[in-house]
This record gives structure tokens, C-alpha cells and sequence, in this order.
């Protein structure tokens, strides 16, 4: 059995394992001893990433071994956890590589691999983790301010995680302590040196309470899960973040705060209220009543309230966002420049307008005033939620078919909050009540298209969604009553 002594540093390890290879030392026959590091950089003679093949094992003039440029990143990394089986399992992977197992790295199951890619992803979490939990306390030296903290990292990472505080506090002098090793930035060069106890750092500064103030302030009572705190944030780390002093105080009033949030939440706005009685909630009287909404704040500076139009029994509803300046003013859906699209799209569709029903999820214009113009804003979602009984009403009252959603808002009303439109635009969404759905783009998507190759491919998915949904609407309807445009003309 052969014996080869490292310090913890990839170098080391490097110069040993070329030693070895040197010597025609297989793995089983050598044993690693570890020791403890001089704490200086070691500048040796060390491996040759291959390129530009990733997978290759080369000779050439240079005496060095030749092995993939992913392994040699890989055994940096690793070469800081802590775990003293990597350095064998290091040469074993090495040897491998330079003694005829050239497709090594690609065999994602192979043991030897496996133990070294979970190496790799925790020096990943524990990295990750330095940069989340790092506290800085202020002191005062000969220099004027300088920021301390102290951190004791699962493993040898202080190396790894230190130019992130570099970049980020670029202008701040600052040391990072661990009892590893040390780093310290002075605006101009990051230097390591010898690590150090806890106690060679600040406990508090003045600092403290605004962090805790701070967490205080972003705090959500009604999503906390302590196990998953724990896991993410373990208790050793508590010590060293002054917000989690106030965790104690913040989950004792949590359940208050959760019931003071409900009770926010029943008192949102709401159009319910100006619904007339459900007995009376044709499209008519909806209109008619929805003409006096104070259910949320749009209806102030609004010209008018902008409800639906169309055939009160139709088979195929049509829901757009919000009204636009020309239909605020005219109060009609879809009369502007965006309507006519509409128009023109329903026109190929072999739809006509007059036998569907066309409404929005808000019946308020939302605008920003530039000088003489109003500029559309898009709606807030407590806005969408506030209007959502009248748009609930309306379907009720028209019993559709088939309901086609005009753009992403009118979508994360009616399907879910997660809507995208490049995923899942055109297909149907089924309920075990009420009509399916499907959403398309907003005819306005069709004006705002960067170049007229963009907004003719938009106006086509248009059209062809307003087929197929109307398609589906007649195929749903009784036979008495096709959508006019794709069979018999209903009365």
C-alpha cells in the first residue's frame, strides 16, 4: 500500500496524483492521508484540461495528462468538501479516465461519478447558503469603517463564495471570517489569510434593528411552514442573523395577523353589492344596474361603465381585458382600433358579430393621462376581482357554450393566475360545470406586433382560434340552435 499525503487544496491533491500516475500507483493500492492545510496557496504543476473534445484523452509533447476539461472543474469543486473519500475517489475517476475509459463522464450511473456530482451539489447549497445567511456588523479601525462577519460554512468555501461580497460591495472594505480561513476586501484586492474563532467578530452594531425591522416588514404570517424554515435556514445559522431574533415574536402573532388578513380580504372591494337580485339578472337589468358600480375605484374617473353586448342567449362568448379610450367614451366593447381587428378577424372566422356576446372582465376604463391622451394601464388583480361578479353574472345569464378569452388578463381571470399565453393559447379548458374555455390572443396584440410578418401570424392564431372555438360551441349546441355562420341561421 502506497501512502500520499495532501493538504486541502486542489493543488495539492493535483501534485500527488501526478506523482502517482507518474509511478503507475492504481487506486486500490494507494491510500490519502490528509493534513492540515499551511494556509497558502500552493502553485504546482497540475493537470491539462483536453480541448476542444470534452470526452477525450490525448498524448501530445506535454507530459501531463490529458483528461476532459469538465473533470478537472469538477475536482476543484469537490476538492473543498469535507468529506476525506474525495481524494480517492478523485484518483480513482482520474485513473480510469487515463487508462482506457475515455466515455467516463457520460455514464451518469456509475458510483464513483454519483458520490462526486452530490459532492458538487452540496459545495452548490453551501455556497448558496453563504451568500443568503452572511451578516455584516460595522466597526471602526485605523482606516475609518470596516464590515465584519463571521460564518462557519458546512465546507472549505470561503474561496468559492468570496467574489460574490467582492462584486456585490465593491465599495465597502469588508472581512468574511470562518474558522477555515479569512478574507478581507480593501476596495482594491481580496487577500485570504488564517481562519478565526467567533469571537474575533462583532456580536451587534447599530444595524441590527433595521434588519429586523426589515424582516419584519416582508413577514407573511399566513405562509409559514417552520419545518421548511428549518431545512432551508438551520438553526445554527440563527446566531449570526439578527432578524431571527424577532421570528419568535413574529409566529406568536402570526394567527392574529392571518385572521386580520381574512378579514382584509372579506372587505375587499367588490361589485357584488350592486348585482340586482338573482331572480332579475338577465342581461338587461345587469347592464342597467352595472351603470351604478362603485365596486372598486375605476369607476371615478371613468366616463361610463362599459358593459356587454350582444345575443343575450349566444352560444359563443367572446372576454377581453378592459375598455378601451374610444369605448369608454362611446361605452360599447370593442368599438375602437382593436374592435376592428375584431371585426375583421371574426369576418374570416365566418362569424358574425351580432350572434355572439362580446364583454371585458373590467367595465372601467383604466388609463394614465399623458397631455390630451389616455393611456391604457393594465388593470391590478384585486381590480379584475373586484369586477368579477358582474362578468360571473353575465355568463350566468347567457348560459354559452363555449367562452374565448382575448389576451393573458382576461385568461388569469377566468383559467388561472398562472396563465401563459404561449403555452397553452388555443386549447380548451374543461369545467364539470359551466362552458369550456380557451384563450387567444388580444386583437390589440395584432396593432402592437413589432413588424408586419408578427402581426399577420398573430391574426392568423386568431382566426383560427375563433374557428375552432366556434366550431365547438355549435357541435355543443342543441340542434336547435347552431351558431349562426356554421349551420342553420337561429332566430
Amino acid at each position: 500500500m502506497r501512502e500520499a499525503r495532501t493538504v486541502p487544496d486542489f493543488a495539492s491533491w493535483r501534485a500527488r496524483a501526478l506523482e502517482l500516475l507518474s509511478a503507475q500507483a492504481p487506486p486500490e493500492n494507494v491510500l490519502w492521508v490528509e493534513e492540515a492545510s499551511e494556509g497558502e496557496e500552493r502553485l504546482l504543476p497540475g493537470l491539462a484540461a483536453s480541448e476542444p473534445a470534452p470526452d477525450s484523452v490525448t498524448q501530445s509533447e506535454d507530459p501531463r495528462p490529458r483528461v476532459p476539461a469538465r473533470f478537472v472543474a469538477l475536482a476543484k469543486k469537490v476538492s473543498v468538501h469535507r468529506d476525506a473519500a474525495r481524494w480517492s475517489i478523485l484518483y480513482c475517476v482520474l485513473w480510469r479516465l487515463t487508462h482506457g475509459e475515455r466515455g467516463l463522464l457520460s455514464r451518469e450511473l456509475d458510483p464513483d461519478l454519483r458520490r462526486l456530482e452530490l459532492m458538487s451539489r452540496q459545495i452548490d447549497r453551501d455556497v448558496h447558503k453563504m451568500h443568503a445567511f452572511v451578516r455584516f456588523r460595522k466597526v471602526i479601525d485605523d482606516e475609518g469603517e470596516r464590515f465584519v462577519a463571521w460564518y462557519r460554512p458546512d465546507h472549505r468555501i470561503l474561496r468559492v463564495a468570496a467574489p460574490f461580497f467582492r462584486d456585490r460591495f465593491a465599495s465597502m472594505r469588508w472581512s468574511i471570517l470562518t474558522p477555515d480561513e479569512s478574507a478581507h476586501w480593501d476596495g482594491a484586492a481580496l487577500r485570504f489569510d488564517g481562519g478565526l474563532p467567533r469571537s474575533a467578530a462583532p456580536r451587534e452594531d447599530e444595524m441590527e434593528g433595521l434588519w429586523r425591522a426589515y424582516y419584519a416588514s416582508i413577514f407573511n404570517p399566513a405562509r409559514v411552514n417552520q419545518r421548511a424554515q428549518r431545512a432551508e435556514m438551520p438553526l445554527r445559522f440563527w446566531n449570526e442573523m439578527p432578524e431571527t431574533r424577532a421570528i419568535p415574536q413574529l409566529l406568536a402573532a402570526a394567527s392574529d395577523r392571518v385572521g386580520g388578513m381574512i378579514r382584509d380580504q372579506q372587505a375587499a372591494p367588490s361589485a357584488a353589492p350592486f348585482l340586482p337580485p338573482e331572480s332579475s339578472r338577465d342581461v338587461v337589468s345587469l347592464e342597467a344596474a352595472a351603470r351604478s358600480c362603485r365596486g372598486c375605484d375605476l369607476w371615478e374617473p371613468a366616463t361610463q361603465t362599459v358593459f356587454g353586448r350582444g345575443r343575450a342567449s349566444a352560444r359563443l362568448v367572446l372576454v377581453g381585458e378592459q375598455p378601451g379610450d374610444e369605448e369608454d367614451r362611446r361605452g360599447e366593447p370593442f368599438v375602437g382600433p382593436a374592435g376592428k381587428v375584431l371585426d375583421r378577424a371574426l369576418t374570416q372566422a365566418g362569424i358574425p358579430r351580432e350572434e355572439i356576446y362580446v364583454t371585458n372582465a373590467v367595465k372601467h376604463f383604466k388609463y394614465i393621462e399623458r397631455g390630451v391622451r389616455r393611456i391604457h394601464n393594465t388593470p391590478r388583480q384585486i381590480e379584475i376581482l373586484a369586477c368579477r361578479p358582474w362578468l360571473e353574472a353575465e355568463l350566468q345569464a347567457i348560459q354559452p357554450e363555449v367562452v374565448v378569452c382575448l389576451g393573458a388578463s382576461a385568461a388569469k381571470a377566468l383559467l388561472s393566475p398562472t396563465f401563459t399565453m404561449r403555452a397553452s393559447r388555443g386549447r380548451f379548458f374543461d369545467s364539470p360545470s359551466g362552458p369550456r374555455k380557451m384563450a387567444t390572443w388580444h386583437p390589440s396584440a395584432v396593432l402592437r406586433a413589432g413588424d408586419q410578418a408578427a402581426s399577420d401570424a398573430l391574426f392568423a392564431d386568431l382566426v383560427a382560434d375563433l374557428k375552432t372555438a366556434a366550431a365547438a360551441a355549435s357541435e355543443s349546441a342543441a340542434p336547435s340552435r347552431p351558431l349562426p355562420g356554421l349551420g342553420e341561421r337561429g332566430g
